[in-house]
């Protein structure tokens, strides 16, 4: 049977791979994870003439010094897979920094070939690259590509069919000559002809001793304990804490020697660089953001009021016609009760308050994420996450975090460092996600905002709740910094910050990745806890004791506590049965106070009223408003940090780090407002 060669398509993120690889392979491909690892794993197959390839996507990564799950993976099957060529896939409109990538390939491999993406990119900011030179310099075949233009994927096709003809003579980086001295003596014991190159594994005897990989092939040579030997006595003779740095160092240098000499770029400022001049600026930036935050805010208040009224009526509607159905199956009238008055409608209940505001704020932000403004935010908090000793991608998952929590904390897997990224997790639900929108933005509106309507009363509700937003992210800080500084000490991680090219947002792709990937992923979860939820929440309401329902009896245990957070039993109680979903955290309030054995709704009219008859004011507001930001995360999310970070004692910490801020923080502001109303 004739043997199927295996490439390895390598390269940064966002430079266009993922483009090449299903260029290449068409719809003949699969996916998975790697072995051991929860990175995803792309593999598809191509044919050149009668002859078949097998193509594996490598994980986007920066360099092969493994310092991530990432690169190691990379690293691991370039250096010991039986690969025939290692395409670099590099991003014309940021060379240099590719070229690291690719300088640090041909030194495991001399079958490697360059592909230079983006090229129609490079062009529109009038970037000129000499790949005629660039082959020269490199060594190695030097290909250029747009991979949005399928006619451009011929010339790389080519050069893979005549990759057997090429006379590769790879680039040899010169280290200072105390490295290269002890290279030569390495290289001398170790096998010349093997993958990774001898030169590849004296590198890595010197400045990583601990590999694994390595360490297990070398002990398969007959001289294996002249090679140890060899290397403890040079590693001794080093100064080994600086020697990677002095490697990369020497890399970097020459990548910029090599783009210096083929790169030339016009003088005139390109209009990205422009607009990045403002939207990463240390003074404008961060206005930018917030008002583009409340942009968003304002857009979801003003719009989802009306959708969601109209699913509400229909779902409401649908509620009597399944009441009248089981009746007519003469079902017990208390079994209908339970079901239909209790269970459906706290799910249709969920589902008409959650649905419309993700279903218009997670578009929104996947326009941003498509349009490449997320990684600005990233830059302009980064330094901030820094004081934190935290990493600034931990940016990126809050913003995922006010569409949903468990969103949030499922994409802290973008998070390299296991320290940081349990920071990440434990620290996300500081940010309110979605659900907790519609009682923040209920109390706003009523005790802030006050007869003040219509355009300009959404208006105030946006710049509020943007406000309260910001509480929650300076919390973020400050609890990083607390665990960061306790449970979790570490030093922050570094990490390459990559501002990817504005592009056009492809809109018909947003808005099904939103729904599908999000919207409708998070609505299935929040589903799944509302509906025995609402089976708990009605046999609370209907079961009487002493002429009390349970829920009353346990509101009024509540009290005490209620009260010296500046809120009462009731509204504590309702954030308790809240776990399930937040968005039935006000239906609750008002079932227990009205005493009704059923949720209602209330227009925003009768519901001040009805807050104002039990004891409601400005200050109550306030507290609940502070304590819905600050409280546990709800079940969804609270499995989903089980789930990521196997850890029961870590969920615990998550449960309880927001909710012990809370109750400091509403203790401080009802013990501060009755000491100024016994002074006035």
């Amino acid at each position: 049977m004739k043997e199927i060669p295996i490439l390895a398509l390598a390269g940064n993120p966002n430079v266009g791979k993922s483009t090449i690889f299903n260029a290449l392979t068409g719809l003949n491909q699969h996916t998975g994870n790697w072995t051991g690892k929860t990175v995803a794993k792309a593999e598809g197959s191509f044919s050149i003439h009668d002859q078949s390839y097998t193509l594996v996507d490598l994980p986007g990564t920066y360099s092969l010094f493994a310092h991530s799950a990432e690169e190691e993976i990379a690293r691991d099957f370039i250096c010991y897979e039986n690969n025939k060529a290692t395409i670099v896939v590099c991003d014309a409109t940021c060379l240099e920094r590719n070229l690291n990538l690719v300088l640090q390939t041909i030194e495991i491999t001399d079958h490697v070939i360059v592909c230079v993406n983006l090229m129609d990119e490079a062009k529109k900011k009038k970037i000129k690259i000499n790949l005629i030179k660039l082959e020269q310099l490199l060594g190695v075949p030097v290909v250029g590509a747009a991979a949005r233009d399928p006619h451009t994927i011929d010339h790389l096709l080519s050069t893979i069919e005549t990759i057997d003809d090429y006379p590769f003579s790879p680039l040899s980086i010169m280290y200072d000559e105390n490295i290269e001295q002890h290279l030569l003596t390495l290289q001398a014991l170790l096998p010349s002809d093997t993958l990774p190159s001898s030169r590849y594994q004296a590198l890595r005897l010197l400045d990583s001793p601990s590999n694994e990989r390595l360490n297990a092939y070398i002990k398969t040579l007959d001289n294996c304990d002249a090679i140890f030997e060899a290397q403890k006595k040079i590693r001794a003779s080093l100064n080994t804490e600086s020697l990677e740095d002095k490697i990369i160092h020497t890399i970097v240098k020459k990548a910029e020697t090599i783009a210096s000499q083929v790169v030339t770029t016009s003088q005139e400022p390109h209009r990205e660089r422009r607009i990045d001049k403002w939207l990463t600026n240390r003074v404008t930036g961060i206005p930018i953001m917030l008002l583009l935050l409340c942009i968003i805010f304002w857009i979801t208040i003003s719009l989802a009021n009306y959708p969601s009224q109209l699913l509400s009526n229909a779902l409401f509607a649908l509620e009597d016609q399944l009441a009248l159905f089981m009746n007519s199956l003469h079902i017990p009238t208390v079994l209908i009760d339970m079901l239909v008055h209790g269970m459906y409608r706290v799910l249709a209940w969920v589902v008409a308050v959650m649905l419309p505001p993700m279903a218009i704020f997670f578009p929104m932000f996947t326009l941003l994420e498509d349009l490449g403004y997320l990684p600005r935010i990233t830059f302009n908090l980064d330094h901030y996450f820094k004081k934190a000793k935290t990493c600034g991608k931990q940016a990126l998952t809050m913003c995922m975090g006010l569409g949903c929590n468990a969103a949030g904390v499922t994409g802290c897997r973008i998070i390299d460092s296991p320290r940081e990224q349990l920071i990440a997790i434990i620290t996300n639900n500081f940010i309110p996600c979605n659900g907790r929108f519609p009682t923040l933005i209920a109390l706003i509106s009523m005790f802030f905002i006050g007869s003040q309507g219509g355009f300009m009363g959404t208006i105030y509700a946006a710049l509020l709740l943007t406000g309260v937003i910001l509480l929650g992210v300076l919390l973020t800080f400050v609890s990083s910094r607390l665990l960061s500084s306790t449970l979790l000490k570490g030093v922050p991680s570094s990490f390459i910050l990559e501002l990817p090219p504005y592009r056009k947002p492809q809109i018909g792709k947003v808005i099904v990745r939103s729904l599908l990937d999000r919207t409708l992923f998070v609505l299935a979860r929040a589903i799944a806890v509302a509906a025995p939820a609402g089976l708990i929440i009605w046999l609370l309401a209907n079961i009487q004791v002493n002429g009390l329902s349970v829920l009353m009896h346990c509101a009024h245990f509540l009290d005490p506590l209620g009260h010296l957070i500046g809120l009462d039993g009731v509204i504590l109680f309702a954030f308790i049965l809240g776990f399930p979903a937040n968005e039935i955290v006000v239906p609750i309030i008002i079932m227990t106070y009205m005493s009704t054995s059923s949720l209602i709704e209330l227009s925003n009219p009768q519901l001040y009223t009805l807050l104002l008859n039990n004891g409601w004011t400005w200050v109550t507001a306030l507290c609940t408003i502070v304590f819905c930001l600050l409280h546990w995360p709800c079940s969804t999310t609270c499995l989903t940090i089980k789930k990521e970070t196997q850890s029961l004692k870590w969920t615990i910490c998550s449960f309880l780090l927001p909710t012990a801020f809370g109750f400091v923080i509403c203790f401080v502001i009802a013990t501060t407002a009755r000491l100024f109303h016994l002074i006035s």
